[in-house]
């Protein structure tokens, strides 16, 4: 009896450790990621390129569970990353009782694409579990859109943006339930009465990247009624992702009746959530913020019912 405690004991610790502690940042970065707890699914073919679904379930999952998931788009400025970057997301919200997966899509430097492209591989991700959630365990009406940067943006893109759907499961909503947004780009084009917004070189910039069309993939211009319950993490010395850019959407998002939370990270760069930041620091201090933002999450999906 004492033996078999023990071992239960230390296997408590070993879930423990394995969800609360976040692998080296090396780790995260690479591609193809090493995706340590997962296992893999395509959830799309496009010519000879398949795209993967990495897929963290909670200890005892089984199919006939209805578990809330969260699906998570890496950040890049849509010409590179890695789903790595979620890792250590996925691994705590799997500890937490979700079924959390990471989506790899396709990107500039290795699929030669644009933008518009990303968005239709991210809503075909969305149809994909919604499609498949009985299969995968997962309650179709709680699946949360979660991402940095551009896979911020993703996220964003959709649950506002109409169209760019393609692919399979046409007859499921590409809409999730929940945005999880980190430092999102939801500002992708000129905005009306706000001419200072972002400077005039950024709006070239991401003109160029989207096929002189970024009107038509700029989540703030689709904002309306009846959205999903949204949550920003945002650094104010984001110079990437201007931190006013998502005052602005949190305004018109909660304007509209959503309900959007901003939570401000004085002095904090852009990616300042994720681990390992800050080169040289002690282990604790460069994870700190990730820590930090991942205590807000929960606090967020427990308040609408992912997590007790």
């Amino acid at each position: 009896m004492k033996a078999t405690f023990a071992l239960l004991y230390c296997s408590l610790l070993i879930n423990f450790a394995a969800a609360e502690t976040p692998p080296e940042p090396e780790t995260s970065w690479k591609y193809p990621p090493e995706m340590t707890g997962s296992r893999t699914e395509v959830y799309r073919k496009v010519g000879e390129t398949k795209l993967n679904a990495y897929i963290f379930e909670p200890e005892g999952h089984s199919a006939d569970d209805k578990r809330p998931a969260a699906v998570f788009f890496f950040g890049g400025g849509w010409r590179g990353g890695t789903p790595g970057q979620f890792l250590p997301h996925c691994r705590h919200l799997a500890g937490k009782g979700i079924v959390a997966i990471s989506i790899d899509y396709r990107v500039k430097s290795r699929h030669g694409v644009i933008p518009q492209e990303c968005v239709r591989d991210a809503k075909v991700a969305i149809r994909w579990v919604r499609a498949n959630a009985a299969r995968l365990g997962i309650d179709p009406d709680r699946i949360a859109a979660g991402g940095g940067s551009a896979g911020g943006h993703l996220a964003a893109t959709t649950a506002l943006l109409p169209g760019f759907e393609d692919g399979d499961n046409l007859e499921v909503s590409s809409a999730p339930n929940a945005l999880l947004l980190y430092n999102p780009a939801v500002v992708m084009a000129p905005v009306e009465d706000h001419p200072g917004l972002l400077r005039e070189e950024k709006f070239a910039d991401i003109s160029q990247r989207a096929d002189g069309k970024p009107g038509e993939i700029s989540p703030l211009q689709f904002i309306r009624k009846d959205l999903p319950p949204t949550i920003i993490f945002h650094g104010t010395n984001d110079t990437a992702v201007p931190y006013p850019t998502v005052q602005l959407f949190e305004k018109k998002m909660k304007a509209a009746g959503n309900r959007c939370e901003l939570k401000t990270y004085e002095g904090q760069p852009h990616g300042f959530f994720n681990p390992g930041r800050g080169k040289g620091k002690p282990r604790e201090e460069a994870n700190r913020y990730y820590h930090q933002t991942l205590k807000e999450l929960d606090t967020f999906l427990s308040s609408i019912g992912y997590i007790e």
